[in-house]
């Protein structure tokens, strides 16, 4: 490394310091659509070339490259984990078993599953 990039690092507080430089912050053509990207794709429509479609009427007159980029980040970007349902075979056991042997949390995910579901409800 040269020795102005080893001083950089050296006088930086905290790791954002480093994060200075001529790329950040810059603004974008895409800038003012991304609020309707944003919504578009929060309604399930994930289409970039039909997205890019939409947009261009509307003013945009940036490249079709640039949307894609633009949603490939959001498409990559973690999404929050969701429990997975519990399995048919798990259920029917706890409804099988005395109520009173369930644990705690076994006994509130069944109430959510007999309101959710009201055949289950019936049956049990």
């Amino acid at each position: 490394m040269a020795w102005h990039t080893v001083k950089r690092f050296a006088d930086a507080a905290k790791p954002e310091d480093l994060f200075t430089g001529q790329w950040q912050n810059r603004t974008s053509v895409l800038d003012d659509y991304k609020p309707y990207l944003d919504d578009r794709w929060n309604e399930r429509f994930t289409n970039a070339w039909k997205l890019w479609e939409e947009i261009v009427p509307l003013g945009y007159k940036g490249s079709y490259q640039r949307v894609r980029a633009y949603l490939y980040k959001t498409r990559t970007a973690a999404r929050p984990a969701t429990a997975r349902p519990p399995s048919p075979r798990t259920v029917s056991g706890w409804i099988l078993r005395r109520p009173e042997t369930l644990t705690e949390p076994e006994q509130l995910q069944l109430e959510t599953v007999r309101t959710q579901c009201p055949e289950l409800d019936a049956l049990t």
